[in-house]
């Protein structure tokens, strides 16, 4: 594996990279599965061909506290899927909460489940941030 960031081979267990002390996974500079130098806003390494994961804007993550936290204390109402960006599940949530009940149970289980990281990502596919 390689550095994303300076282009240094690392460690695959490594947390940051010892060369430039970047986190593993950071950076758009090089490409992780050969180390070559990689063309701005490629999707797609030119020497080796594997798909380089696109930066994510900074501000567009949410909060994976804040979610668990919705889920968990309004998950009834579906804030936590609301806020996820999941408009459909959360207005059935919502429903089912005024016609049976159950959607409060649902949203302390899915709050529990964000907290936990089993559920890591928002509607749009980008990671929860810790």
């Amino acid at each position: 594996m390689f550095c994303r960031n300076c282009g240094k081979e690392i460690d695959n267990n490594a947390a940051v990279c010892t060369g430039c002390g970047v986190a593993v996974g950071q950076g758009v500079n090089f490409c992780p599965n050969c180390g070559a130098q990689t063309v701005p806003g490629a999707a797609v390494c030119t020497q080796c061909g594997v798909a380089l994961a696109q930066p994510v804007p900074a501000g567009e993550q949410k909060s994976k506290l804040t979610a668990g936290l919705l889920g968990i204390f309004l998950g009834g109402l579906g804030i936590h899927n609301f806020y996820l960006g999941y408009t459909g599940k959360a207005i059935a949530q919502i429903c089912l909460s005024f016609c049976f009940g159950i959607g409060y149970i649902w949203g302390l289980i899915e709050g529990i489940m964000i907290l936990t990281g089993s559920i890591n990502k928002d509607a749009k596919g980008i990671p929860l941030k810790d």
